[in-house]
């Protein structure tokens, strides 16, 4: 019993080939394709809508410099929403369970940022390891742990996103479970546990936008901390 609640996070194969891959590109086809018409149907309009409202928001700390990232953060965020969303339906699987996936996300882009940094304000850059006042003394010890936690960033932002998704599916399984066996014992336990399972899978659906909208937020601010 204590497996199978784990086997929903192992990646599905078909004829021993991984079909992560199938499950990473679903999203984009849940994306209405744009077209020339001036005058375009209700789905395409709340679309546009809502990707405009989410590039507001994410390029809102940046500086006008930052606004050239608008479309690969815009296009991380769609992604990471319609993953998570979708790994909330029966008989799925969620990619961004997987640690790897996520820190091939996150390493790739804080290295991409750090790396503007360096080249286009290296002394700036550099600072950041060591606070403006500091002992002589302190100096080895502090710019060792502003190294450490400068190169740990981009293992927060994985194990974050990795951390909050697996827990709230392990929640809905175990609380889906014990419902399940409630039925013909206890049926107003059951009932009980159904309401908690339906807050439960609200509130799944908000940390699975949340915890997207986190993700590239903190990138969106470790870029404008290199520009």
């Amino acid at each position: 019993m204590n497996l199978s609640f784990f086997d929903q996070f192992s990646s599905p194969s078909l004829l021993g080939i991984p079909l992560i891959l199938i499950a990473m590109t679903f999203p984009a086809l849940l994306l209405s394709t744009q077209n020339n018409r001036w005058i375009t149907d209700r789905l395409s309009t709340l679309q546009s809508w809502f990707i405009s409202l989410i590039t507001k928001q994410l390029m809102m700390p940046l500086s006008n410099k930052g606004h050239k990232w608008a479309l690969i953060l815009t296009s991380l965020m769609l992604f990471l929403l319609l993953t998570n969303l979708l790994g909330l339906l029966p008989y799925t699987f969620t990619p961004t369970t997987q640690l790897s996936m996520n820190l091939a996300l996150a390493i790739p882009l804080w290295l991409a940022t750090l790396l503007t940094g360096l080249r286009n304000q290296p002394s700036i850059s550099l600072a950041h390891l060591l606070p403006e006042g500091t002992p002589t003394p302190l100096i080895p010890a502090l710019v060792l742990i502003e190294t450490t936690s400068l190169l740990i960033r981009p293992l927060a932002l994985g194990v974050r996103l990795t951390a909050n998704l697996t827990a709230g599916h392990l929640l809905i399984q175990l609380i889906s479970t014990a419902t399940a066996s409630l039925v013909s014992t206890m049926p107003m336990i059951s009932l009980l546990t159904l309401l908690v399972l339906f807050l439960l899978t609200v509130l799944e659906v908000a940390v699975a936008m949340i915890q997207a909208y986190v993700f590239v937020l903190l990138l969106s601010l470790y870029l404008q901390e290199n520009i």
